[in-house]
């Protein structure tokens, strides 16, 4: 057992001697990352009133935050992509691959926000939750709280391509994380402004039929655009952007089903967005980094994963160690700033650490043979992976976050 401890320790001395600065990088996005979400956590933690007054729109929540990573954490990847290999300018034509990345993401945010206020409704119903708010409730709230969100990540991630660009960081390691946190720190904001509009009358079924037509008119025009990138962007990303959403909103389902225990200690709200996030974003790194060596030819797609996509794993487990104690550690002090209630900070990091143990390893499974597979079908994993890793993360996050709730005692 000792010399299998010492290999270990050996291959990650090995691994973090070779590279770094993707330590220096990664970890430094993660924190910010950590921060950021804590703050959708204190956010998610204070709205209980809005969440008790509106049944089912926590189902909607991980969804509309993993959307905005997933639409954004691709367009970002796909940047790290072009960085990498050269094709990569600032333009403001819209052929150009700036241009037609920007359009296809913000076609993609809207249709698939109006997807998900539909997907939250029919799941809603058909786990039997019991009585949720309208689907124009839903549509309106997804809708208007998206376009607010997807402006500023939007921007933040154009800003993250261009300090790349002018500072050597590589953006395969810092835009996942980054626009993950700042989905998250937007996205509950936002959402919850979106609810101050809803309510009894004519105005909401209005706000949700126009808001619709424009959701459905962005899509069919970006398609017809003739723009080759945007337009193979859109086909790839549609199917998977509907997948991920489901899982999102399945994840949001599970956490709405033991509503409950977390209401009797808020703080474990407070804990559920970085710790969702910090796993899908922890994903995100590796899928970056893999997609980049499978086009640039540093790795074959083979069942075995070669010894550079074994280094990026134990990359990963060295990125989630300080990441998930830290953000149980703040969770448990914002909550108690806020006067939250907590089971305290011993079990929070328990909680915190036993769940991302079991997530990362799922995580690993998921991007590899995701983008393996992806690559294999002729298909790009810039557009796949972010996506695909997100969104399991959601579920596997929420299922991993209650089973170590479960088996730290509280329930």
């Amino acid at each position: 057992m000792r010399g299998v401890a010492r290999r270990i320790g050996a291959r990650v001395r090995a691994v973090l001697g070779a590279d770094p600065a993707s330590l220096r990088q990664g970890l430094a996005a993660l924190l910010v990352s950590s921060g950021g979400d804590l703050l959708a956590g204190l956010t998610l933690g204070a709205i209980t009133g809005t969440l008790a007054r509106l049944p089912g729109l926590l189902v909607l929540v991980p969804a509309a935050i993993g959307m905005r990573g997933n639409v954004f954490g691709a367009l970002g990847s796909r940047f790290g992509t072009a960085i990498h290999a050269g094709t990569f300018s600032f333009s403001r034509r819209a052929e150009t691959v700036v241009g037609q990345n920007v359009i296809a993401s913000m076609a993609l945010t809207l249709s698939i926000s109006f997807a998900l206020a539909i997907l939250a409704k029919a799941v809603s119903i058909g786990f039997g939750l019991g009585h949720t708010i309208s689907v124009a409730y839903f549509i309106v709230i997804s809708m208007v709280g998206g376009a607010i969100s997807s402006v500023f990540v939007l921007l933040l991630t154009i800003g993250v391509a261009a300090g790349s660009v002018r500072f050597g960081w590589d953006m395969d390691n810092v835009a996942a994380p980054l626009v993950t946190a700042a989905g998250d720190m937007v996205t509950l904001p936002s959402l919850f402004i979106a609810t101050l509009i809803v309510g009894p009358g004519i105005v909401t079924p209005i706000v949700a039929a126009v808001t619709a037509v424009i959701a459905v008119a962005a899509l069919v025009a970006a398609f017809r655009s003739g723009l080759p990138l945007a337009v193979r962007i859109l086909r790839e990303s549609v199917p998977i952007l509907l997948v991920a959403g489901t899982i999102d909103v399945v994840a949001g389902l599970t956490i709405e089903k033991r509503l409950e225990s977390f209401l009797a200690f808020p703080a474990l709200l407070v804990l559920v967005p970085p710790f969702l996030e910090d796993t899908g974003a922890l994903g995100g790194i590796l899928s970056a980094r893999l997609a980049s060596k499978l086009h640039l030819g540093v790795i074959d797609p083979g069942n075995r994963p070669p010894r550079a996509a074994r280094d990026d794993f134990a990359l990963t487990f060295v990125f989630a160690v300080p990441v998930f104690t830290l953000v149980a550690i703040s969770s448990d002090i914002a909550a108690g700033v806020a006067g939250l209630a907590s089971p305290g900070v011993v079990k929070m990091i328990m909680i915190s650490l036993i769940g991302g143990f079991m997530a990362t390893v799922v995580a690993i499974g998921i991007v590899y043979y995701g983008a393996i597979a992806t690559y294999r079908l002729g298909l790009d994993p810039d557009n796949h992976g972010i996506p695909l890793i997100t969104s399991s993360m959601d579920l596997v996050g929420a299922f991993a976050l209650i089973l170590a709730i479960v088996l730290v005692g509280i329930h």
